[in-house]
This record gives structure tokens, sequence and C-alpha cells, in this order.
């Protein structure tokens, strides 16, 4: 076991620290990156024992039984101490001042990862993968099962690394790797817009449409051509709503007029516009009216005849 950044063993660098936010440094730059600061003493083990670079760390909690992987900025921290983004302590669920063992290790090449944002807002972002891909810049690798935090317009956006290929954890640092994302934590599907069912009717019964108004002729009144009162007087057609519905039912209008008025009409002269259906009670005729004696007209031959013999 080794505490406090003293105890190295054969080729591989192996130590643990205690470690601390990047605010007790005051190097905020940390928080947009995954590479912590390291003590003097670690790059004098690592210089001897010829590590390559990039320098790539396991970062273990053995409390909580997490792991991720960093990369090293600097190396200027205190001894037994190492100092790390705030956000990546919250990934290893550590604590300021927990113990953790840092060992170093070889990543292979990243060539595909699989991003899931754990909220929507990431995706109002104007052009999300060109600020991921800013952000990606400043880490060295990336782990399966991961949460990295990227930090947009003073707002911090956090999200999850769901797969990387062709390992769990990978290096991105020089090389082309294909970007996938997954649909974000608190995506809901949209539900599907029902059709409005009318509340009056039950379903699968037919609505009957309501008929127009159909015209019917001849529903006027008769006038004579004398301007004198008809005898037989006309009454006002009924209503249009009765005359659709018996012009709808097959009803014809029923004749209130007698065969003997009809024949006065006929013998009069009368031009009657209008049918005599759906007519109203007569009204009591008038007394017939005296004959006026007609003046004497002149009529061609019709005088005495008188012989010329006398």
């Amino acid at each position: 076991m080794y505490f406090e950044g003293y105890g190295f063993r054969g080729s591989t660098f192996e130590q643990t620290y205690r470690c601390y936010p990047a605010s007790f440094i005051d190097k905020p730059q940390l928080e947009a990156g995954d590479k912590i600061i390291m003590p003097p003493s670690a790059l004098d083990r690592l210089a001897s024992l010829h590590i390559e670079y990039p320098m790539l760390f396991e970062v273990h909690n053995a409390a909580a039984e997490r792991t991720s992987h960093c990369g090293v900025l600097e190396f200027i921290a205190e001894e037994g101490m190492i100092y790390m983004p705030y956000w990546m302590m919250q990934n290893l669920l550590l604590q300021e001042g927990d113990m953790v063992f840092i060992k170093n290790a070889n990543l292979p090449k990243g060539t595909y990862v699989k991003l899931q944002p754990h909220t929507t807002d990431f995706l109002d972002i104007s052009n999300p993968k060109a600020i991921l891909e800013k952000t990606l810049r400043n880490f060295s690798c990336l782990t399966t099962g991961d949460s990295i935090m990227v930090a947009y317009n003073n707002k911090k956006y956090y999200i999850d690394i769901v797969e990387t290929k062709p390992s769990n954890a990978i290096s991105i640092i020089e090389t082309d790797c294909e970007v996938d994302f997954a649909p974000p934590l608190d995506y809901k599907e949209p539900e599907p817009v029902k059709p409005a069912v009318p509340a009056s009717t039950e379903p699968g019964t037919d609505v009957p449409a309501e008929e127009e108004p159909k015209f019917i002729p001849f529903t006027g009144s008769g006038r004579r051509l004398d301007g004198k009162p008809s005898k037989d007087k006309d009454v006002l057609a009924s209503s249009p709503a009765k005359r659709q519905a018996n012009a709808t039912n097959g009803v014809q209008p029923s004749t209130a007029t007698t065969s003997q008025g009809s024949s006065s009409r006929k013998a009069t002269g009368k031009l009657v516009f209008g049918s005599g259906g759906n007519r109203a009670e007569k009204a009591p005729e008038k007394e017939a009216e005296e004959p006026k004696k007609e003046d004497p007209k002149f009529a061609a031959f019709t005088g005495k005849k008188y012989s010329l013999k006398g």
C-alpha cells in the first residue's frame, strides 16, 4: 500500500494521493477538460520509467469502486496531493481530501463514441456538435460510463459516455473519432394526436346530413288581368318548411277549390299564377251583383227594309 506520494514500484507508475478540486489552486481552466495537476516527484518517476507522451492515467476510487481515466496538465502540486476538475470528483464520488489511486495507462485511439445528454437543453444550442468538438479538444481520453461536463454560454451541460470503441476507455488525442448521439435522458416521445369525436354521436353511427331547402314552383296567388277582385280568394301559400316537407315526402299540394271554381276561371279567362295547393278556407263569397244594362251598340244592317215600288 502506498501513501502520500511515496512507494514507487517496478516499471509501472502507481501512486495514492489526496485529491482536491481545481478551485484550491486557482486553476479554473481545469474544469473545461479532463486533466489533473500532479506533484513534481511524479514527473521524475514518470521520466525514469520512460513513459511516453501523451501521459494517460487510470484514476480509481476504491471506496466507491469507481474508475475513470485522465491526462495531466502540470506538475506543480504539493507533494502527496493532486488537483482535478470538480466534475471529475463528482463522477468518481470523491470528496475533498479523499484518497485516490493513480496508475499510468496505455489506451488505444478511439474510432467511435456515443454520447447522451442529460437534458434536451443541450439540443437547443444552435450547433451542439461544434460546441462538443471544441470542448473535447481539452480532453485526453473518454471512458464508458463516465459523465463529462460541457460548459457553454455560462451554463453547464452534463453528458454520459454511453459507448466507446475499440475499448471501454479510449484516447482521443490526434484521432478521427465518429460521434453519435442518443436521445436525452429527459426526452419524451410526442403522443399521437387522436381525432376528435363529437360527444353527441356514438362510434360507428353516421350523422344524417341536413337537407337543403328545395325550390317549389308556383306558390304565388292569383290575380285578374282587369284588376277586379277574384271571386275565388287565393290564400297565401303555406310556410316554406311545410312545403319542403311535402315535396320531400312526395305529397302533392291538395286543391282546395271546387270543380265549379275552376270551370268559372276557365269561363272568364283568368290567368292564375301559382297552384291551388295548401290554401286556407275560402272567405264567404260576396253576393252576386246585378248585371248592368249595357248601352246599345251599333249593329250593321239592322234597319227595316223598304221597297222602291212604294
